[in-house]
């Protein structure tokens, strides 16, 4: 299966700014959906960001205007960039490829002091 690394979460202050990436083993050129998803201690996993092929971007209504979700097809590597964090973004951040298969990452974590 597709094999999928999260990296680039860590400890922010309100208001500050973090970018994950999410490394793919394949070339994401082929793949067709590539989403963020997080998760944090007693909700349920939310979809963040999704971006297709055509480069066509949809967001959760709690992160619009703040998260810029992007990919890099000569890197392989999807991004998520987060502005103005806030508390509630607190999370493990995972990502998704939907080729063949559905694969996930392990995920990374994302902190946001108040």
């Amino acid at each position: 299966q597709v094999q999928l690394v999260e990296s680039g979460g860590g400890l922010v202050q309100s208001g500050g700014s973090l970018r994950l990436s999410c490394a793919v083993s394949t070339s994401i050129f082929s793949i067709g959906v590539l989403a963020w998803y997080r998760q944090a201690p007693g909700k349920e996993r939310e979809l963040v960001a999704v971006i297709a092929s055509g480069g066509t971007t949809n967001y959760a209504d709690s992160v619009k205007g703040r998260f810029t979700i992007s990919r890099d097809n000569a890197k392989n590597t999807m991004y998520l960039q987060m502005n103005s964090l806030k508390p509630e973004d607190t999370a493990v951040y995972y990502c998704k490829a939907v080729a063949s298969r559905v694969s996930w990452g392990q995920g990374t974590q994302v902190t946001v002091s108040s």
